[in-house]
């Protein structure tokens, strides 16, 4: 007589064990000094010494790529979203003025897919690889009754390391200090409840040819993966000239960056002085009359500003030079001004033209 096994009851092991095997080499493609160990351990170790630190200050990170999955589930498009994962991690360590070290992902299916495992793990992979940290560990759990086969979702956390003395924002913000804003590659991976509303309501496929952006489909260019500002903020940030950093994720720009304002500060951004990608003023026109307001728009979206820097105003043209030769797009967006209410974001221009394009 046989009895029930775990695979039976929906939990292949073996096949978990295949993918562990199948992406060791991609960790192995994101090594750097500190981090010395090999997947498959119950922890994973990283050394700050060997990577350099003498005072550092620990700053982690934790998020999933949210609702975006559901298009990438439907487009069958999977390798972006691992970026999405480790981008929406390292761009808020790095707002800190820290540099990522080790990212860690958790992958949760319906049914373990070692293709699907595959592609989830590069990307992430990637996103490691453009951050500049280690993809020391992980965890994938096979969940049947939880997840229906085909289902998955993703997150993880990564920490990073900062000196003592060079930890961001500083504390000499001043009214006159000028706001650079970092182009972003799209929606990133905030927003996609009210994208998919959006898309539900306009009755419109993924596969359907994207007015906004000929050559490609809807889906390709909402599932574009988030940019990842670590490496071009870190030598903005070594320039001296950086006060602080905001990462424009849920919450849009209204909302994102008072986070790193003091009291008595507020941001004035001039919406003219960016150019606004074509995918957020089709996403805000909707259909028959279900437009999304422009406000709406800046306190969700992006609308394509990925990253914010607080900078000294005799300092913005270096900065901004420095970020450009790393690839960035680069935009002065504002300034800071005084207020007497609590840190506020006020955008001048805010009307129904600023997404026309």
């Amino acid at each position: 007589m046989t009895g029930l096994t775990y695979k039976e009851a929906g939990v292949d092991i073996d096949a978990g064990d295949s993918l562990v095997q199948a992406i060791k080499p991609m960790a192995q493609s994101t090594a750097r000094s500190g981090a010395d160990g090999a997947l498959g351990g119950f922890g994973a170790l990283f050394d700050l010494k060997a990577a350099g630190f003498v005072d550092p200050i620990l700053v982690s990170g934790t998020d999933g790529v949210g609702t975006k999955l559901k298009l990438a589930i439907e487009a069958n498009v999977h390798d972006g979203v691992g970026i999405d994962c480790v981008a929406m991690c390292v761009n808020d360590v790095i707002v800190q003025g820290a540099e990522p070290l080790f990212f860690l992902d958790y992958m949760a299916l319906g049914r373990m897919d070692l293709e699907l495992g595959k592609s989830l793990v590069g990307g992430i992979a990637e996103g490691c690889r453009q951050a500049g940290c280690a993809l020391i560990g992980g965890e994938s759990a096979e969940l049947p009754g939880l997840y229906a086969d085909g289902d998955y979702d993703l997150a993880g956390f990564c920490v990073g390391a900062v000196e003592r003395e060079a930890m961001l924002p500083t504390p000499d913000m001043q009214a006159g200090d000028v706001l650079l804003g970092l182009a972003s590659s799209g929606v990133h991976s905030n927003g996609f409840s009210l994208v998919r509303k959006a898309l539900s309501l306009r009755g419109v496929s993924l596969e359907d040819d994207a007015m906004f952006a000929p050559g490609t489909t809807v889906g390709r260019a909402l599932l574009e993966p988030t940019r990842i500002y670590v490496k071009s903020c870190l030598a903005a940030i070594a320039t001296g000239g950086v006060k602080g950093l905001s990462h424009i994720t849920g919450g849009g720009l209204s909302e994102n960056i008072p986070r790193v304002l003091p009291a008595g500060l507020a941001a004035r951004l001039d919406a003219g002085s960016w150019q606004v990608p074509g995918i957020f003023g089709w996403l805000a026109r909707g259909h028959q009359g279900s437009t999304i307001g422009a406000a709406e728009m800046a306190r969700t979206f992006n609308c394509g500003i990925g990253m914010v820097l607080v900078v000294a105003a005799d300092e913005a043209d270096h900065v901004a030079s420095v970020l450009t030769e790393h690839g960035e797009t680069v935009s002065r967006i504002g300034d800071l001004i005084t207020t007497q209410d609590e840190p506020h974001v006020q955008i001048d221009g805010l009307d129904g033209d600023w997404l026309a394009g």
